[in-house]
């Protein structure tokens, strides 16, 4: 007497819910970048029709209240030049990206331009500072 089951069992198997679950993660994502903001510290840059790109190694913020940050972290001006060396530390040629407010007075950002030219005195590099700026 040979015992037949009732239930069939199904060896196939359906990607159908398998690429509904990456397309919603595609779009979750899709979202999410656009959220993220790229600069923690709020500027309204001067505009500029320059076009010139470099790969920054350290950036250096100056809000409109004349504060300092290297990279988000808040620094006086006399710690301005020691931060950035520790940042660039056994780098030769590093890019320093200057983040400053169109607001800020010329000084403040001469003074960023002197931390890194004593920086090159001392170290004997040719470290070198970017404006950035808004497009027109």
């Amino acid at each position: 007497m040979a015992i037949q089951t009732r239930n069939k069992r199904s060896i196939e198997f359906s990607m159908a819910s398998m690429s509904d679950l990456v397309f919603l993660l595609l779009i979750f994502f899709m979202l999410t970048s656009t959220l993220v903001a790229p600069n923690a510290i709020k500027l309204l840059l001067p505009a500029s029709s320059s076009k010139t790109m470099a790969k920054q190694t350290v950036t250096v913020y100056i809000n409109e209240t004349y504060n300092y940050f290297v990279e988000e972290n808040k620094v006086n001006e006399s710690d301005l030049g020691p931060r950035i060396q520790a940042l660039i530390k056994g780098q030769t040629e590093a890019t320093i990206v200057l983040r400053a407010d169109k607001t800020v007075p010329v000084q403040y950002v001469v003074n960023v331009i002197d931390a890194v030219n004593e920086i090159n005195n001392s170290t004997h590099n040719k470290h070198k500072v970017i404006l950035a700026t808004s497009p027109k």
